[in-house]
């Protein structure tokens, strides 16, 4: 089924005329009660404002943005971000952020396809170190297992589901051979 979408980076400027269609997906996955930093209701403003933002970090080269689209329609499916920017410090290190794939295209591989592809991005990048964090006990953490990341640890009550209460993340890292 994988084979039906794409999985590319956008290019900086392009990431700004994907707002909308990046917005849908983040909205879905919201409401299904996905704990990716936003509360319900999530208004399409929001929503809107934040891709904007992760539009001008593209643009400014701080993260690289990419998107699993349906191959006959062209619809964003899916995204996933790695975060270049990092302290001087930790210039070998990027984060992996907001894996999204919109819940009627899960369990077609598209979140393992977008992980592949976010580690390739940050190899290219020059990365050898990469981070991030899930919810503990959900798909995603299931899947971040799968395609071989290892996890850190788990911290209780990090942060709320949309509807409310807290949850716990789990945070995991990957090795990656150097370029």
């Amino acid at each position: 089924m994988i084979d039906q979408f794409t999985i590319r980076a956008l290019a900086p400027q392009e990431a700004l005329g994907q707002v909308c269609a990046l917005s849908d997906v983040l909205i879905d996955c919201v409401e299904g009660g996905a704990s990716v930093s936003f509360m319900l209701p999530l208004s399409r403003d929001r929503a809107d404002a934040f891709w904007h933002g992760v539009a001008e970090g593209a643009i400014a080269g701080e993260r690289i943005l990419l998107v699993a689209q349906d191959r006959t329609s062209g619809q964003v499916v899916g995204t996933v971000q790695v975060i270049l920017k990092q302290p001087e410090n930790q210039p070998h290190r990027a984060d992996i952020a907001k894996m999204l794939v919109h819940r009627r295209f899960r369990k077609h591989g598209i979140g393992a396809a977008l992980m592949l592809a976010a580690e390739a991005a940050a190899r290219k990048a020059g990365k050898t170190v990469l981070v991030l964090d899930t919810v503990t006990g959900g798909d995603a953490e299931r899947l971040y297992e799968r395609v071989g990341w290892t996890k850190s640890g788990i911290i209780p009550n990090y942060a709320l589901w949309p509807q409310g209460g807290f949850c716990d993340t789990t945070v995991f890292y990957k090795l990656l051979a150097a370029a």
